[in-house]
């Protein structure tokens, strides 16, 4: 009787358990409010269409200008020993008409040359329609054009452009943009696919995808790392410093704290060790597996049709200098503003502030703010810019006497 129980127990209780499994998985699939979209999942997806960056088609040394032909993949399932595997494999067009829809695209390639120090990589999926005049996250709407301060050279596999600070060359076949330092050292190389031949796991060169749900696409620039490199940047994280060996999910979400990884104030720069910067110009999600899946492999993500990479070649001082003469200097913040904020969410009331600087005071503790964060109006997180009156008795003088 007591073994037919327990039997009987132990079948509830992996219901049950079975039960809060299902619950758990739909919670995490759960497409929730402003979730953070993360891009990777789309290159992931066995269902979707690939299409690796292949050969140089076309290219003209004056303008910068070319086309990369592509070639059609699709992801394909390998069965080895207790492991299922996927490896990517050339297929032909399905659709019809196939004129509409090619197994190998000859698309859109341009290098422009923003300074001396900066490289500009355009990469398109498809004709543009929507080609914009000017651009919102640049100085002046557009960055500046000065292939006068390269020197071009044809060269035995493509072309080479040099500076006093580096070069950039253009590889045809298998086509590779690859990033130099004055000194000749390599500081990063766009990976074609047969680069990433010497692995059972399917590693993804320079592409983009086609969603097989809607055929939308997405870029993905696909660049090397080397073994001893750092990455740095990304904007405000609460994760390593090094970002290397991460995968970053670029998209604002209020973290509500500092022990997760999603990002309030997400930057879409990073500067290596190597020498070089990169500011993935785009206002789409994007998610950058910093060699997380691939220790020797830099995926930027993009959710978008089009990649537009400015590279930064010099010191941590040089590439930020190059970044922000681009985007925009900020202005020296009052100094003020660098001494000690006392801040909560939030101080209710002006018995409740002046109760604060009479104890900063009675302690003697430097103090330059006082944060009266949501707490000043007459309902919370509804801001009317009205000091709530029954709270705050005389906002002016309580100002002056703070000051």
């Amino acid at each position: 009787m007591k073994k037919r129980k327990l039997t009987v127990l132990s079948a509830a209780l992996a219901l049950f358990l079975g039960g809060l499994g299902v619950a758990h998985a739909q919670i995490q699939n759960a497409n929730l409010l402003n979730a953070p979209v993360d891009v990777s999942k789309d290159f992931e997806d066995y269902l979707n269409t690939f299409y690796f960056a292949d050969e140089l088609a076309s290219f003209d040394p004056a303008t910068g200008t070319g086309a990369v032909k592509y070639q059609r993949y699709n992801y394909q399932t390998r069965q080895a020993f207790d492991n299922m595997l996927v490896k990517p494999a050339p297929i032909a067009a399905n659709e019809f008409p196939t004129t509409e829809y090619e197994a190998a695209p000859v698309l859109p390639f341009t290098v422009q040359f923003v300074s001396d120090r900066t490289v500009r990589i355009k990469m398109a999926s498809g004709p543009q329609y929507h080609q914009l005049q000017e651009s919102l996250m640049l100085v002046n709407g557009t960055a500046p054009n000065h292939p006068e301060l390269w020197k071009y050279s044809k060269t035995a596999t493509g072309h080479k452009y040099t500076s006093k600070y580096g070069s950039v060359e253009i590889v045809a076949n298998p086509w590779h943009v690859k990033i130099y330092d004055a000194a000749g050292k390599l500081l990063t190389s766009t990976l074609h696919n047969s680069d990433v031949q010497n692995t059972y796991t399917p590693i993804l060169p320079f592409s983009y995808v086609r969603r097989n749900s809607d055929y939308s696409r997405s870029m993905a620039p696909v660049f090397s790392l080397e073994p001893d490199e750092k990455i740095f940047g990304c904007g405000e994280s609460f994760t390593s410093f090094n970002k290397r060996g991460q995968k970053v999910v670029l998209f604002t979400d209020d973290a509500n704290g500092v022990q997760n990884e999603t990002m309030y104030k997400p930057i879409r720069f990073y500067m290596s060790s190597r020498g070089y910067g990169v500011f993935m110009h785009t206002s789409s999600p994007i998610t950058v597996d910093f060699g997380k899946y691939d220790a020797n492999t830099n995926k930027m993500m993009i959710g978008d049709d089009e990649a537009d990479l400015f590279l930064f070649i010099g010191e941590p001082k040089d590439i930020l200098d190059e970044y922000t003469d681009l985007t925009g200097k900020a202005a020296m913040p009052p100094l003020w503003s660098f001494g000690l904020w006392m801040s909560r969410i939030t101080y209710f009331s002006e018995k409740e502030g002046r109760e604060v600087a009479k104890n900063l005071r009675k302690y003697k503790i430097p103090s330059d703010v006082i944060h009266f964060d949501t707490g000043w109006f007459d309902i919370d997180w509804r801001n009317n810019y009205e000091f709530a009156c029954k709270r705050f008795e005389d906002p002016n003088k309580l100002m002056t006497d703070l000051k």
